[in-house]
């Protein structure tokens, strides 16, 4: 219920900034960048308050400040204000880093074979999302008419209620173990943290393959729209997109512990490419929904084969500090990309957003390579 609000902020953020906007549509992705910037924030916060109230209850919040976003959302578009509907993304992307961190959630309470596919298991909500979020899109934009898309945020606020009574379930941290890793203590510092290779790595496939998805998938609505498809067009795009993210974790866990967390990864990153290559053949529907899947399933192999790595390298005590600077770091750089893809869209044009996936890719494989050649010098 809460992956679902995410199509619904990353499919409208773009085309409602651009209805906003004067003559000057080159802002028009701003709103998505402030949703991606509220997920990096959220990826702080949700750490912050979950250490001191507990996940249910942090999970539990995280819903509410989804469900006053969604209704900032709604009012924005209908006073026509740009600037407080990119405010309003922003605590959508708050809300929505609590939910990244459902996978982590999931992975820390199995055992180290086991948390592969605990994520991949989390990450098969993202199936009924790809559904639920979209259609919502299409079915309920124009029902305050004349006034456009408004009323998909209204109705979005019904999942985040529906998330936070289901949240009121999950089972409460064990008490004994929080104590033990307290005595523990707060573990290594941060900076230990992340000067290990194999986090720093991880993380950087991670935003790699995150970073790209949302480069692409940003511009790609805008880009449809350009080509001469409607809108409905471009939101099923998007549908059969976030399908794509998410419909591989069947297997995707099966996968990992079968060839192993960096084969997965390079075979996303590879997958990454094939995006690409079919985004710059040509400019019909095909092409578009063609990318936009492999896109998706090049994230999916790419980003939970690098959150598995991000489990190997903390302790217990240190699974806060560890986490939350993943995903600062990786929504970072997501909300980074998703701005410049506005600008590089309304600047260089579609194919030139497809250009820039090979020397990423190209650096995500050399920090492989560069991986596994210190640990076989280590071994």
């Amino acid at each position: 219920m809460g992956g679902a609000t995410a199509p619904v902020n990353i499919a409208l953020g773009a085309l409602v900034g651009s209805y906003l906007l004067g003559d000057d549509k080159s802002w028009a992705t701003v709103p998505v960048t402030a949703y991606n910037v509220g997920v990096a924030v959220g990826a702080l916060v949700s750490n912050a308050i979950m250490r001191r109230i507990g996940r249910r209850a942090g999970f539990m919040v995280g819903s509410l400040v989804g469900i006053c976003g969604l209704s900032g959302a709604g009012l924005a578009i209908t006073a026509g204000s740009f600037v407080l509907f990119s405010l309003a993304l922003l605590f959508n992307g708050i809300a929505g880093g609590f939910v990244q961190q459902y996978r982590f959630a999931a992975a820390d309470r199995g055992t180290a074979e086991y948390k592969p596919k605990a994520i991949s298991l989390i990450m098969i909500g993202g199936v009924a999302a790809a559904i639920i979020g979209p259609q919502l899109v299409i079915h309920t934009s124009g029902i305050m008419a004349p006034i456009p898309f408004a009323g998909a945020f209204y109705c979005a606020i019904t999942l985040f209620v529906l998330s936070f009574f289901v949240l009121s379930l999950l089972s409460p941290s064990n008490r004994d173990e929080e104590a033990a890793n307290a005595r523990l203590g707060s573990g290594r510092s941060i900076a230990e943290i992340i000067a290990q290779p194999r986090f720093m790595v991880a993380v950087f496939c991670g935003t790699s393959a995150y970073a790209l998805m949302s480069y692409l998938m940003t511009g790609a609505p805008l880009a449809m729209v350009h080509h001469g498809h409607s809108v409905e067009d471009s939101t099923l795009g998007i549908q059969w997109h976030v399908l794509a993210m998410f419909a591989p974790s069947f297997v995707t866990g099966h996968l990992i512990a079968r060839f192993g967390k960096e084969m997965i990864v390079t075979v996303g990153m590879l997958i990454l490419v094939a995006c690409a290559i079919v985004g710059l053949s040509g400019s019909e529907l095909a092409h578009f929904w063609g990318m936009l899947i492999l896109l998706g399933i090049g994230w999916n192999f790419g980003f939970i084969a690098a959150t598995a790595m991000v489990t190997d390298t903390y302790r217990p005590e240190e699974k806060n500090k560890a986490q939350g600077a993943n995903d600062f770091f990786l929504f970072g750089s997501v909300a980074l990309a998703s701005f410049l893809s506005g600008q590089t869209l309304n600047a260089f044009g579609w194919e030139f957003l497809n250009w820039m996936v090979f020397p990423i890719v190209t650096m995500a494989l050399c920090a492989l390579a560069w991986l596994w050649v210190n640990s076989r010098r280590l071994s």
